[in-house]
């Protein structure tokens, strides 16, 4: 029986979508990858850089909808690294921030086949830059906490909400523009004060990009009114308070650009 060469994976991160803010790490692998499994997050940008004759294989995992179910993409995964293939599988953000890296670093570890993780910028930091707001400030918000705004069947996932409001940190919400009502209301029955400062972006880092700015009271009618269609991140806490002189800027650089 002969022996089965196996080649080599990389679960790569591809940014929150800007093509500029992938690593040039990831880039490498990309343009050398001979199959690209991608989500739909992907920008159609970075999977052009993939070669000519790259198999490209569109998994299209994107807020807990997908065309291919993750047990299927393990398997692909795994399928297509046992023919000797250098294998890039390319999640939105980094793989290790609610990208279920778990489940395929497991499924190749079983199978025996070698594989590296390469970190993308995240949604949380690109939707902060966007802001020219810290997610962190002295005196003020001293932890970070990354929550997930969905859990089975689209539901609300079971969080902790008085510890997460007591905390005194600042919060971010991913996938959490459709159950942001929710939220909303499990904050503030937690404690959580209804103008505590809160803020929604949609489609951080691309053209595209809208920012949302309220309060965890406000904030749900401003996400529904604005009809989003693109990935919404939601970060709320003292640290999301603008300052007006901040604001001026901000504006002038709109109109500037």
């Amino acid at each position: 029986m002969l022996e089965c060469v196996m080649g080599r994976v990389f679960l790569a991160g591809a940014g929150p979508g800007d093509p500029e803010l992938l690593t040039l790490k990831a880039a490498r692998v990309i343009a050398a990858a001979d199959v690209l499994l991608y989500d739909s997050l992907v920008d159609p940008r970075v999977v052009a850089m993939a070669r000519a004759d790259a198999r490209l294989i569109d998994v299209g995992k994107r807020c807990g909808k997908h065309s291919a179910s993750q047990k299927e993409i393990c398997r692909l995964l795994v399928a297509q690294a046992r023919t000797g293939k250098l294998v890039v599988r390319l999640k939105g953000g980094d793989p290790m921030v609610f990208g279920r890296a778990t489940e395929e670093m497991e499924a190749l570890q079983a199978a025996g086949i070698g594989f590296e993780v390469i970190p993308g910028v995240t949604a949380a930091t690109a939707a902060a830059a966007a802001l020219h707001v810290s997610l962190t400030k002295r005196a003020v918000a001293r932890s970070l906490h990354f929550l997930v705004g969905h859990g089975a069947e689209s539901g609300l996932p079971a969080h902790d909400w008085v510890s997460l409001t007591k905390s005194g940190g600042t919060l971010v919400v991913y996938m959490g523009g459709q159950t942001l009502p929710g939220l909303a209301a499990h904050f503030i029955e937690a404690g959580m004060a209804p103008d505590m400062p809160a803020v929604a972006v949609e489609s951080a880092s691309l053209e595209g990009q809208r920012i949302l700015r309220g309060t965890i009271g406000s904030l749900p009618g401003l996400v529904l009114g604005a009809k989003a269609t693109g990935p919404v991140i939601v970060l709320i806490g003292e640290a999301m308070e603008q300052s007006d002189e901040l604001d001026d800027v901000l504006l002038q650089v709109e109109a500037e650009g």
